[in-house]
């Protein structure tokens, strides 16, 4: 029995067109919702949830796509048939519709109807049935249109970036270093205190302007930092392998976006409580009662509080204990911090030991911008202490503290778990500080400074009220 015109047609078309496979769950306009959330700081979850497709769903679009938004246009244009279109003309046509009737309805020509019944029909079934799913999914894959990276087309730009980024290191007499052995890479970001990679780890930027020197007549070895960055977060690019991320300073396996990264510890610092807006006085250390106060972390995220007068040098510990749960009950979101330095812990512990000093030494404390003095509106509250926070990443606006936890460091050295200390133990050590003569005080030690201070305030009281 012979193949008739039509059964040829089908053959052709199936053999020629990939088999669409399951219905994707979302169209273009759906990622473009997405990926508009996540510049908004949502999480992944978060964007997949507003635009109603599952969680998982969501954390697979940022991972496959490095954290990395691709550039998709806001809207499609109207030249080209819709999905919502799509659906029409697929209940008209089951309906019987004919393909004039479908274009008047639309108000399309009929050509394109006739070529949109044509080229994206089913290839599942012995008939050519048109189902909108499938059209829409046949006009989205022809309609990709991937550039190839320039990494992937130029073989030596490529083994330039490789061996900058994580080429092996060498001795000073040219032997090779090959550093930590059986490392891994799980494809997350890089684990606190464990193992990794040891290359020549040159960042994308270094890279990028280091090639105009070494070959300033090649214009075809140029390339910009972004594309590097492009290259090693987004996958299917074919240039460089994901796991080299784990050679840059970071070892991020995802892109943050901006947005969701200037959230992260700074919902707590307002404007009206920046150091900016310290008054002056707290500058020149001529009165006492203003402080600068931070955390040194221990191992298993053990800390003890330390809290410095700006003036004097005095310094008083916080002991922080975990609290009854740690280790063994699981984690709950927005729930207490079982290792002793959450918000709420912070308050009471600094309340508890500001309090035990006059009143004319509670003038303010400066903070690093950390989560654990969240409730510093409170705490202001308690105790009348009024709380600034220091600019991001500018340590010596609390230099007094900063030096005082490099002589803390002694006593309570970095990778050591310091919850083992009892509060005895370190509030003998802050007496131990506090028994040291300093420098800058004409070698005094800080307790004889503070005790004079003490004593002044008192003759002052006593003379007041006589």
């Amino acid at each position: 029995m012979g193949v008739g015109p039509r059964q040829r047609a089908v053959r052709l078309y199936r053999g020629q067109i990939p088999s669409p496979g399951r219905p994707t769950v979302a169209w273009r306009e759906d990622r473009v919702r997405f990926w508009a959330g996540i510049a908004r700081g949502l999480s992944s979850e978060e964007a997949a949830a507003a635009i109603g497709v599952s969680q998982p769903v969501g954390t697979r679009w940022f991972r496959h796509a490095g954290g990395v938004g691709p550039s998709l246009c806001a809207a499609v244009s109207g030249r080209y048939l819709s999905f919502a279109e799509r659906e029409d003309i697929a209940i008209w046509r089951a309906q019987g519709g004919g393909v004039r009737d479908i274009a008047r309805r639309l108000g399309r020509s009929p050509s394109t109807i006739s070529r949109e019944l044509r080229r994206n029909a089913s290839t599942r079934t012995y008939h050519l049935d048109y189902r909108a799913s499938t059209a829409q999914w046949h006009v989205e894959r022809r309609a990709r249109r991937p550039k190839a990276a320039k990494l992937a087309m130029n073989k030596r730009l490529q083994q330039y970036v490789q061996d900058r980024l994580a080429g092996v290191i060498q001795g000073p007499r040219g032997r090779s270093v090959t550093g930590p052995v059986a490392v891994q890479w799980k494809g997350r970001n890089q684990g606190r205190r464990q193992d990794r990679r040891w290359a020549t780890a040159w960042s994308p930027e270094q890279i990028a302007n280091r090639l105009p020197v070494d070959f300033p007549d090649d214009e075809s070895m140029r390339i910009s930092h972004e594309a590097i960055y492009q290259a090693l977060y987004v996958q299917g690019r074919g240039a460089l392998k994901r796991e080299l991320v784990a050679c840059l300073r970071t070892g991020r396996a995802l892109r943050v976006p901006r947005a969701r990264a200037r959230q992260r510890a700074q919902g707590h610092v307002s404007p009206e409580v920046m150091i900016s807006e310290r008054p002056a006085e707290v500058a020149d250390r001529a009165i006492p009662g203003h402080w600068e106060g931070d955390l040194i972390i221990g191992l298993n995220r053990s800390a003890i509080g330390t809290l410095v007068e700006r003036t004097t040098r005095f310094t008083m510990l916080l002991h922080l204990p975990r609290m009854a749960g740690y280790g063994i009950e699981p984690r709950v979101k927005n729930g207490p911090a079982l290792a002793g330095y959450g918000a709420e812990a912070m308050r009471d512990a600094i309340a508890s030991r500001i309090t035990t000093l006059p009143e004319q030494l509670r003038q303010s404390l400066t903070w690093d911008r950390g989560k654990e003095l969240a409730q510093h509106a409170e705490l202001k509250i308690d105790t009348g202490l009024q709380v600034y926070f220091a600019d991001p990443h500018s340590p010596w606006q609390r230099g007094t503290n900063e030096n005082t936890n490099g002589l803390l460091r002694q006593y309570f050295p970095k990778g050591t778990d310091l919850a083992r200390w009892s509060a005895e133990e370190v509030e003998a050590v802050a007496a131990a500080l506090n028994r040291r003569p300093r420098k800058t005080l004409g070698w005094k030690t800080p307790a004889e400074a503070l005790n004079e201070h003490l004593f002044s305030i008192q003759q002052t009281g006593v003379a007041t009220t006589g």
